[in-house]
């Protein structure tokens, strides 16, 4: 069969990427614009835009994969990838605008009033990124090889490069865009050639040809040794880390308020309820036409390999491109935002110089480029760990740090710096022990391999009982200004209270400003009393993380001012 078609559709959608993403450009001139999109999205486009980011290879070729090889079991991951946002909307959503904060690390500097906090944030941000990305690469090299043959490294390289194009000149704008496309295309993709294998298999007269995948296992649940665990482990680490998935959450940034990010998160609801049905059904469909593909070690190319086992000629060559156009929007749309997320915590936090807009914007392009090569290379060395797994782990390492930090940051006035960093480092540091085994081939025996296998159900609760025993324990440093932070958090943007002056774009610039005039005294928060929290200096009393996070203390006979 000719691959013509598939590598047309590829190129097609290469393009199409860039296209969208170029007009995106024309609306791109603030630090606003490039980091939250100038906070203006709509609830539907952004709905349309989260589903595209969050469907990525793991969704559109990993779960038909694990559904055809494991059965019944995996039927978790796409409910718990779901479900993640209703935690989402209950817990988090509303919360987080109101914060205005533009990456997690400012809101672990707002919340915890500690620029600790912020740095341990922003590192663990970059290694969601980075592990997040890994699948993208490898299903991206999946797919090319299975099209035409070439090694995996050529289609990881296409990727990298659309990625960097797509998110080089325009940020969030730009991205925001290419995203909703992507999530269009990619339904329409799975969509329309379900329609022609239904009809295949409603003609087959004879039944499926199971091959290696047994009926018993494939039907029913918690079969094999450690089933129970394995699985609430899986529920635990889907349920509760898509809120601390860095691309996930800065998404939520871009709402205009509150209320408007949690009639977002109810869109994507509904969007991803309807299409997680289609990589179901193509999982059970392999059952009828490719179960070979699992004693080959070839689940995860079900969805690609389908037309051409139930199909001959161009019918067959067109709905391979066309499921090959949706494949690689999948690795596209993800990719461009983890490395948005990535790339701003690094731009901020990093690699930064220079003061202005227009150093703030080439300090920006420069983390892109960096977070596009180092994961290009943990790519190439990186075990073959199929891809709904790897990003699997990378669950278990989010609900194992930001989830508890969120929940407990935003619902509980009792979380110290002290407590949150004794949580991020216990959580990430078992979960990551995990992910580091499993990706590189490092196998271990008995329990503590089961547990390095699937983390979360230990990983997660030690998290948040550290985070509470180590707060309780310093609950003489409870942040000075949390009441007014939770005031900003909880109460609803009409109602006219005290919020504080807190604005990433203003902190950024003064504090490269003032470095660069003084390091010794920076101002990052806008204040002229205040210092740099990397020093720890204060003057005229203001506490000095609180300051640095762009809010200004209130003394007595003073008023606040208002950023």
């Amino acid at each position: 069969m000719s691959n013509t078609a598939s590598i047309v559709a590829v190129v097609l959608v290469s393009i199409a990427s860039l296209a969208v993403g170029a007009f995106g450009l024309r609306l791109s001139r603030t630090m606003s614009d490039f980091y939250v999109a100038s906070r203006g999205v709509s609830p539907v486009l952004n709905a349309s835009a989260i589903s595209g980011e969050y469907l990525s290879a793991a969704s559109f070729l990993g779960v038909a994969g694990l559904i055809l090889a494991r059965g019944v079991d995996m039927l978790w991951l796409p409910v718990g990838w779901t479900a993640g946002y209703l935690l989402l909307l209950v817990f988090v959503a509303a919360p987080l605008r109101r914060s205005g904060a533009y990456t997690l690390p400012d809101f672990a500097q707002l919340r915890l009033e500690s620029a600790v906090a912020r740095r341990v944030s922003s590192l663990l941000v970059v290694v969601i990124g980075l592990l997040y990305l890994i699948p993208q690469f490898q299903g991206a090299g999946l797919t090319l090889r299975t099209l035409t043959g070439a090694p995996s490294w050529a289609g990881q390289l296409v990727v990298a490069l659309v990625v960097c194009l797509n998110v080089l000149p325009g940020g969030m704008r730009s991205v925001t865009l290419v995203q909703a496309f992507h999530y269009w295309l990619k339904l329409f993709a799975l969509l329309t050639p379900l329609f022609f294998f239904l009809g295949a298999v409603g003609s087959r007269r004879s039944g499926p040809d199971v091959g290696a995948v047994f009926v018993a296992d494939w039907v029913e649940p918690l079969g094999g040794d450690n089933a129970l665990y394995l699985t609430y482990s899986l529920v635990l680490a889907t349920f509760f880390g898509t809120m601390g998935l860095p691309h996930v959450v800065v998404r939520f940034y871009t709402n205009p308020d509150g209320r408007a990010s949690r009639r977002t998160t109810l869109a994507v609801l509904v969007v991803l309820s309807g299409f997680y049905l289609l990589p179901v059904a193509y999982g059970a469909l392999g059952r009828w036409f490719a179960s070979d593909l699992v004693a080959a070690g070839r689940a995860d190319s079900v969805v690609l390999e389908l037309p051409s086992r139930v199909f001959d000629g161009p019918l067959a060559e067109g709905l391979t491109a066309l499921l090959a156009a949706g494949a690689f929007a999948a690795f596209l749309s993800t990719s461009t935002g983890l490395v948005v997320s990535v790339a701003g915590v690094l731009s901020q936090d990093l690699v930064r110089w220079g003061g202005g807009h227009r150093q703030g914007i080439r300090t920006f392009r420069i983390s892109t480029v960096i977070v596009v090569a180092v994961s290009l290379g943990l790519t190439l060395v990186a075990a073959g760990v199929p891809v709904a797994r790897a990003v699997e782990l990378t669950f278990a390492v989010a609900a194992s740090t930001f989830c508890p930090m969120l929940l407990l940051g935003i619902w509980w006035r009792g979380l110290t710096a002290a407590g949150a960093i004794a949580g991020l480092l216990v959580g990430g540091g078992l979960s990551m022990g995990a992910v580091l085994s499993t990706t590189f081939g490092l196998g271990s025996a008995g329990w503590f391999g089961i547990v390095m296998t699937q983390p979360a159900a230990v990983s997660v609760p030690l998290a948040f009982t550290t985070m509470v025993l180590a707060s309780l324990a310093t609950r003489s440093r409870v942040p000075e200004h949390v009441a007014q932070t939770m005031v900003r958090l909880h109460a609803p943007e009409h109602i006219d209270l005290n919020r504080g002056s807190f604005h990433p774009e203003r902190w950024y610039r003064r504090a490269v400003r003032t470095d660069e005039a003084s390091p010794e005294s920076a101002q990052p928060g806008g204040s002229r009393d205040a210092t740099d929290p990397r020093t720890g200096a204060t003057s005229a009393g203001e506490h000095p993380a609180y300051v640095s996070g762009g809010m200004t203390a209130r003394r007595p006979g003073t008023t606040v001012r208002r950023g």
